[in-house]
């Protein structure tokens, strides 16, 4: 069971060489690494409770670890990273403009909209300013405004399954899709499923090489993941996503350390933790932490 839940698989490997052109199946890192991590992360997953599950890449050497990797947890807001992908493949197809203006009325207005709720009835915001409220502060009115351009959930999913990811999925919009029950696999992904598809859309030739900068540029300047990845990754560039759902926290990211060309990919995600939401923050700055011990 230790083992199962710890190395990469041959389906995982699978996995990860058909998601992009990019890099293939990723050899294992060197055995004291693999037994470093894994005894890393059973501790933090006891110390928490619930599931913890780690998928990380380094795309330097090309090694990878995991943990759980191939599990289902709830996305909660980790999926508008690729939404906002999505919405740049359509940029870049020439079915959307950035600067298309949106118009809504209150009636857009969801639990956690803090960035339209400004506009609401009073003047439209672009499809440009829409991602970059829903990468940075990650606005669920706005999530919704976009799911309604791309086909809704059932849009996205197929975009989804574009990136060779057979695994996430979405099956409902903000706030719902955040409900994170414990066995629903509606709305979820795995670890491995979501690090392959961010790494065709911010390093593989998914999009355009102005899309990739501007997904980045989004993620670099994202405000709700300080006690997160970035926590544990002190003076490091990081560009992420948050998520967040009942006994649930989720980060996922890429992690340059200083003065290093090529970043590290982590999908970190968290259910099903009776823990305080400060304990379940420092429980994913400890998995960047982690990182930084092994690649740093």
């Amino acid at each position: 069971m230790y083992r199962r839940k710890f190395f990469l698989t041959m389906g995982a490997a699978s996995l990860i060489a058909t998601s992009s052109r990019a890099w293939a199946a990723a050899p294992s890192a060197d055995p004291q690494a693999e037994r470093q991590f894994a005894k890393a992360m059973k501790a933090l997953e006891r110390s928490v409770g619930g599931r913890l599950g780690v998928s990380l890449l380094n795309t330097m050497t090309g090694q990878a670890l995991g943990w759980r990797q191939d599990e289902r947890f709830p996305m909660c807001s980790t999926f508008k990273m690729l939404l906002a992908g999505q919405v740049l493949s359509r940029v870049d197809a020439g079915q959307e403009k950035l600067d298309a203006q949106v118009t809504f009325g209150r009636s857009a207005l969801v639990e956690y909209s803090p960035v339209i709720e400004k506009f609401a009835g009073k003047a439209p915001m672009s499809v440009e300013a829409l991602c970059h409220a829903i990468v940075t502060i990650s606005d669920n009115g706005a999530t919704n405004l976009l799911l309604e351009r791309v086909g809704g959930p059932a849009g996205f999913t197929a975009y989804v399954r574009s990136l060779n990811d057979p695994t996430t999925r979405l099956d409902r919009i903000e706030p719902d899709m955040s409900e994170s029950k414990p066995g629903d696999v509606r709305d979820t992904t795995s670890p491995l499923a979501m690090l392959t598809s961010m790494h065709a859309l911010t390093l593989g030739k998914t999009l355009s090489p102005a899309s990739r900068e501007k997904l980045l540029g989004w993620m670099l300047a994202n405000t709700t993941g300080d006690h997160c990845l970035r926590a544990g990754a002190p003076g490091w560039k990081v560009a992420d996503k948050t998520g967040s759902g009942p006994g649930t926290r989720n980060d996922i990211g890429l992690l340059w350390a200083p003065g290093a060309a090529s970043p590290i990919l982590v999908t970190s995600y968290l259910t099903e933790s009776k823990a305080a939401p400060k304990a379940r923050d420092a429980a994913l700055a400890s998995v960047a932490a982690e990182v930084v011990k092994l690649w740093g």
